[in-house]
């Protein structure tokens, strides 16, 4: 009769405690330590043979890897993120909101390979999932589903079929019989991700885990998945907008710099090669508070535009609200303005936001930010053709940016006639068709762009 063990398990970071606490002591969260039953069996052979399951010493030079290139997938933006295609023997976590795409983006990968794909799903029916395919309108004689949440039953499955690629939707739903607990639990969720990283590193066959995500955003489960793992891609976006990010959080095989961008639609996810295009609104009018800011986003250039707006603050305390943008760099940048450049905003409300949905972390937007701001305030709008691209430091100085001549690139190829920049930049490339202008501080750019204004 095999041993039982309880245990007490912390929900959050998957600590263990040998008996209740109201507050883990790890994580510091309360109301999370479950009482959990661990039935210690023998583990599994996972179906692979003595060799496959044994390892062997061998010297670094010696090891080839070259016999084992990376699988392609038929989608440029998804080969981009994990660094060139799908490594052999890999574990990849994806996680996202729900209704975000996540299962519509592997489910359409699985329909593009031209390798033997095995997509097991514990939240749909082999129906629905078919139904979907049908709605994506791409065939495929690769692609094979299995409605099953049994974690041992799954690796028979796999044994019989020898896929290449493995796609899991979700780890959560799994449940394993070596621990007696509910799917879904650290010890489940531990435990099923830890089988499927033994085969997937003893078959060489790559392996795709969906993860749901808490409400702070995080991946559920214990912060040990995301270790355990070798890439984790986070799938973001908002529901009410068509856009999609797919951004890497940990890449043992490439950049984390990367992002993939995708145009929901009624037959699937598209592909956006261009987003500068589509972040760039064709409106003719002169509209004011408007600035376009060249931006990298891993090592793709994207040419953004920020829409700004100050009226008088009606509610006696001034707002500060940001969409897309840090507010609190929102908030030195007006302190800037007002300290260095003596512009006195701080009795109005100023909303600001990147168009297209999607969140910017580089500092080089930063002018475009201000420009725009300022343009809103005098009601002036800047002029077409114009872009930006330069960091405002404290003192009031425009610093220079990374790979300004992607950026230069970027706006000359849509057409933009003119963009500002730091005096301190370096500039390796010839321009033609754009006029490349350099200030050394914000206060200079501005006399230029308001010159009427004090």
């Amino acid at each position: 009769m095999s041993k039982v063990k309880s245990t007490f398990c912390c929900q959050s970071c998957g600590a263990q405690h040998s008996k209740w606490l109201g507050q883990c002591s790890s994580c510091k969260q309360w109301n999370t330590i479950v009482e959990e039953i661990i039935k210690k069996e023998s583990t599994p052979t996972l179906g692979l043979t003595k060799d496959q399951l044994s390892s062997k010493i061998q010297l670094i030079s010696d090891v080839d890897f070259n016999n084992d290139p990376r699988l392609s997938v038929s989608d440029e933006e998804f080969n981009r993120v994990l660094g060139g295609g799908i490594v052999p023997g890999s574990l990849i976590l994806i996680g996202g909101e729900p209704g975000i795409g996540k299962s519509t983006l592997l489910l359409q990968i699985s329909l593009k390979m031209k390798h033997k794909v095995l997509y097991v799903s514990g939240e749909e029916s082999q129906q629905q999932i078919s139904r979907r395919a049908n709605r994506i309108e791409n065939n495929s004689e690769n692609c094979y589903i299995l409605n099953e949440t049994n974690v041992e039953t799954i690796l028979t499955q796999i044994n019989n079929l020898k896929p290449d690629l493995l796609i899991i939707d979700s780890i959560q739903t799994l449940q394993t019989d070596i621990i007696d607990s509910s799917p879904g639990s650290v010890s489940q969720i531990k435990e099923s991700t830890s089988q499927f990283l033994k085969y997937s590193k003893k078959s060489n066959l790559p392996v795709f885990l969906v993860g749901h995500i808490t409400k702070d955003g995080g991946i559920a489960g214990p912060k040990v998945l995301e270790h355990m793992v070798d890439v984790v891609l986070q799938f973001e976006g908002d529901r009410n907008n068509l856009y999609r990010i797919l951004r890497v959080k940990k890449n043992r095989f490439g950049s984390t710099a990367e992002i993939g961008i995708y145009e929901m639609l009624n037959n699937g996810l598209r592909a956006v090669h261009n987003p500068s295009e589509l972040l760039i609104s064709n409106n003719k009018l002169d509209l004011s508070g408007n600035a376009i800011a060249s931006t990298i986003e891993g090592i793709r250039p994207i040419m953004i535009e920020i829409q700004a707006l100050v009226s008088s603050a009606v509610y006696g305390t001034p707002q500060r609200s940001t969409t897309g943008f840090n507010s609190k760099r929102l908030n030195m940048l007006l302190a800037v303005l007002e300290k260095r450049a003596g512009f006195k905003l701080g009795t109005k409300d100023v909303f600001l936001n990147i168009t297209g949905g999607i969140k910017i972390e580089d500092p080089a937007i930063d002018l475009a930010v201000v420009a725009a701001i300022l343009s809103s305030n005098f009601n002036i709008p800047l002029k077409k053709g114009v872009c930006f691209a330069a960091e405002i430091g404290l003192s009031g100085e425009l610093r220079p940016v990374p790979k300004i001549d992607q950026r230069i690139n970027e706006a000359e190829k849509l057409g933009f006639k003119t963009l500002i920049i730091s005096s301190q930049s370096k500039i390796n490339i010839k321009t033609q068709n754009i006029k490349v202008v350099e200030f050394p501080t914000i206060e200079s750019v501005l006399k230029i762009l308001f010159k009427e204004q004090d």
